[in-house]
Parts: structure tokens; sequence; C-alpha cells
């Protein structure tokens, strides 16, 4: 019995690891390379290993029947779109994630970017680096004329998942004013800064500010379609630090180019990295990042501590906190 790391890991969660059971630490951040299935299939029947502990890494059925000494996969991360649960819970291995992991550092940088456009602080600081201050007073003029401030506008967020949850707060630290589309809940649960409204076309009619914060998939797929993007405010910024799948694409750009649209900002894209043809890279009005939200310290520490604990509950023969596919406890319990 035996561990395989293939994520980051802090020095001290994985001391406590090794104290566990033995361990091969090969985290794709420093290697820069994904595993191939196969051969991870392989690698797992031949070196015994029992623990599986992945962040980016492709697991799909093949490899669940391909490794039957598998016993636990735990992913660093809230999203299991790259791997196969069911198929894990058909072979009785179990799953185990680390919810909300990076939920502090994606809303940090939605606030950021929004601070980047209201401010265009990249491009005041290309400018000033670029030789492209020249008078010392014409850049102050112009913000005058044409940037606001976050305090007193109203950010709408749509989706107060974890990470909707945690803008909502940091926007009202910002004295805005708040609301919220999410349509799992029926309330705003009254520890949120936050007021629900019952559509979208609502909160993109009323927001100065949009903050996208709900998962990919089939039932936010267009979410901001041109109907919706065509209904916001004059001037209304968009941060989405989520889901690209949810714009209509050519609506988004030919509104950011005829400026209705204030500004867009985006750590998520249609492809990773972005193409390079994209309408988006040619327009001043867009701040772009590279699916950088959740790249912290702090986030691989907190991924660290929840592996780690729940590879210990399940060492011990209890339950995980979180499980995930339960059914599978009934047959590794």
């Amino acid at each position: 019995m035996a561990a395989l790391v293939l994520a980051p890991m802090t020095a001290e969660s994985l001391a406590k690891l090794k104290g566990l059971i033995p361990v091969v630490y090969e985290s794709w951040t420093e290697t820069q390379r994904l595993a191939d299935p196969e051969e991870l299939a392989r690698r797992i029947e031949a070196e015994g290993i029992s623990v599986l502990v992945v962040e980016a890494d492709f697991l799909p059925e093949e490899l669940f029947r391909q490794a039957p000494g598998l016993r636990l996969v735990a992913v660093t991360r809230t999203s299991l779109t790259h791997v196969d649960v069911d198929a894990a819970t058909r072979y009785g291995v179990a799953v185990i994630n680390a919810p909300a992991r990076n939920a502090q550092a994606v809303a940090e940088l939605t606030i950021g970017l929004m601070l980047a456009l209201s401010r265009r602080i990249p491009t005041l600081d290309s400018e000033t680096k670029n030789g492209g201050w020249r008078s010392p007073v014409a850049p102050y003029i112009a913000m005058h004329t044409c940037e606001r401030e976050l305090a007193g506008k109203t950010l709408g967020v749509l989706g107060l998942g974890a990470v909707g949850g945690r803008v909502a707060r940091l926007g009202q630290a910002f004295d805005m004013r708040v609301l919220a589309y999410d349509p799992y809940l029926s309330t705003s649960e009254g520890h949120l800064p936050v007021l629900l409204v019952q559509t979208v076309a609502e909160l993109t009619r009323e927001s100065d500010y949009i903050s996208v914060n709900v998962p990919g998939g089939k039932s936010t797929l267009g979410m901001l379609d041109r109907g919706a993007l065509e209904s916001t405010k004059k001037g209304c910024r968009i941060v989405n630090t989520s889901a690209y799948s949810v714009f209509d694409e050519e609506a988004l750009v030919g509104l950011l180019r005829s400026r209705h649209l204030g500004g867009l900002a985006l750590d998520v894209f249609q492809t990773h990295p972005i193409a390079p043809n994209s309408p988006l890279l040619g327009l001043d009005n867009v701040v772009l990042t590279p699916h950088v939200g959740g790249a912290t310290r702090e986030t691989v520490a907190r991924h660290s501590e929840m592996i780690v604990d729940d590879i210990a509950r399940f060492l011990r023969g209890e339950r995980p906190e979180n499980l995930v596919g339960p059914a599978v406890w009934d047959q590794v319990g």
C-alpha cells in the first residue's frame, strides 16, 4: 500500500501524509506534465499504489478498470469534470475532493479585476511604463471624466456559492449594493449581505458590475445570452472567473465594441490558453488573466490539509468528510 501524489502539496501536509503511508511525490506543477491515463494505470499496479492524489490529471473509466488495486482517489479541487466518478464507484474506488479550497483566492481576484476595470489600472500602468505619460495633468483630467468608484454602485452576483458568497461580502465592504441570482436558493440566507432577485434579467438590468460565479455545464450554458447582455445597463462591467460558456460570444464582443458594455474581465476562456485569433485580444476595454484565480499559496495549503485529513480518516476506516458519490462507502467502508 502506497500513495502517489501528483498534485502540489505543502511540506507540512506531505510530511503528515508520509507518517501515514509510503508516499511518492511528483507534483505536476514541478514536472509540468499531466499523466497519460494508460501509463498511470500501469504504474498504479506496478508500484502497489492504493491512494492517488491528483489535481488536473484525467482519470477515465479505463484507468479504474486497469488498476484494481486502487482504493482512494483524492482530487485537490472542487470540480470533478476530469474524473469519471461513476466508474470509480462501480470499481469500488472512493473519491474525495477539496470543496471551496480556492474560493477566497478567486473572490479576491474578482474584486481586483473589478478595480482594474473601474480605474483602468492595466492601461494606465502600460501607458506610464511605455512613455505615454507626457503631460502632468492630462491623465488626471481624463480619469475624472470617465472612471468611477465602486462605492455606491450595484454589484450583481450570478451564483451565490462559495466564491459568490465571498464576492458579495467583499462587495459590501466596498460599500456596494449587492444583488444575487441563484436558482438553488430561496432566500439570501441572512448572514449574506445580499438582495436575492428572481431572474437573470432582473440582475442584468440593475447591476453596474456583474460577477459570474456559476459552474460550467448544461444548466448554465448561454445564461448570459444576447438578450441578457443587451438588457444590461449601459456601461455595465462584467467579471467572469468561473465559466466562459455562459456567454454568447458574438453578442458579447459586439456590445463591448459598441461600448454598451463598459468593460469585461476574464480569467476563463473557451480554450486554455486563449486562442490567438480571439476577438477579445483586440479590445481595449477588456482585461484578461491566464486562468490563475486559485493560484495562491493559501489555496495549496487549504487543499493539502483537507486532503491529508480525509486520507487519514479513510486509512482509519472512517468515512471521509468530503466523500463524493457516497454509495461507494457501502463497498469500501
